[in-house]
């Protein structure tokens, strides 16, 4: 069984939580990918540059950071260079052999720059937009990764994808790791956030079909969204189940496969 999961900005970016890297390490011999975020973090980083962050909203209301040339410099600092190497340290603490690894290293993730980007003005109004250094997934080395997981290493992966121009492109942390889990045949998602389930009118969500998914959507907060439509990306390309839970519980990851936490996606 191979688990991907998808640890969060919100809990990167402040120094995991021991008890999850205790879980995590728990788990590694069934085959398991870590997937990370790290948008506070870049957030910090841009800031202390004198680099002001830009967020756009597209048309369907998914909010996303603009990724410059400069934001894309800084991406590669925060993410790949501080958390995901602190990820690597904290999971060898625990005997874990952790690969720390970026979407360019052996094209694990390729995408395709954007050209332009729809986007909501001021005013309300769609418009177009640059891209930036933003990419659409388009492929993952599974071979590559099922090479690491016959050596019982553990995969740790931060969301920079590569082009064909040989460019680094900011793709989505959880739309990332359901591309890797969709590739690999997962049996299971774990999407890693800081609440306990996706709420819906004050009250946590036990369970969510495929086909509710949208609806849904429209109903939650900036953030659950985007995890949504990658949980609906992770069942529609083979995964059997996602689950969305907090990742400041005791044990997380285990209760996650367990099926005995947080809010569960299936077909």
């Amino acid at each position: 069984m191979t688990v991907v999961v998808k640890v969060g900005g919100s809990i990167a970016s402040n120094g995991i939580p021991d008890r999850l890297i205790a879980d995590i390490a728990s788990l590694a011999e069934i085959g398991l990918i870590v997937v990370h975020g790290g948008g506070p973090a870049v957030t910090e980083l841009t800031s202390s540059l004198g680099i002001e962050p830009k967020f756009i909203t597209s048309p369907n209301g998914i909010r996303s950071r603009y990724t410059d040339a400069a934001t894309m410099s800084a991406f590669l600092m925060a993410i790949k260079g501080k958390i995901n190497t602190e990820i690597v340290l904290a999971l060898g603490r625990y005997g874990v052999n952790a690969v720390g690894l970026t979407g360019i290293d052996a094209g694990l993730i390729q995408a395709e720059r954007k050209a332009r980007l729809r986007t909501i003005s001021e005013n309300g109004r769609p418009m177009l937009i640059d891209g930036g250094y933003t990419g659409r997934i388009t492929g993952v080395n599974s071979s590559f990764l099922k090479i690491l997981l016959g050596e019982v290493l553990v995969p740790v992966i931060a969301p920079i994808a590569v082009s064909s121009q040989m460019e680094a492109l900011n793709v989505d942390g959880d739309r990332a790791a359901a591309a890797v889990a969709g590739s690999m045949g997962s049996s299971l998602l774990v999407l890693l956030t800081n609440v306990d389930a996706v709420i819906l009118d004050g009250k946590p969500v036990r369970t969510i079909k495929r086909d509710e998914l949208m609806d849904v959507m429209k109903k939650v907060g900036s953030g659950m969204d985007k995890k949504l439509l990658a949980a609906g990306e992770a069942i529609d390309s083979g995964v059997s189940r996602v689950v969305i839970c907090n990742g400041n519980s005791e044990r997380p990851v285990s209760e996650a496969v367990d099926n005995s936490i947080g809010t569960v996606i299936t077909k």
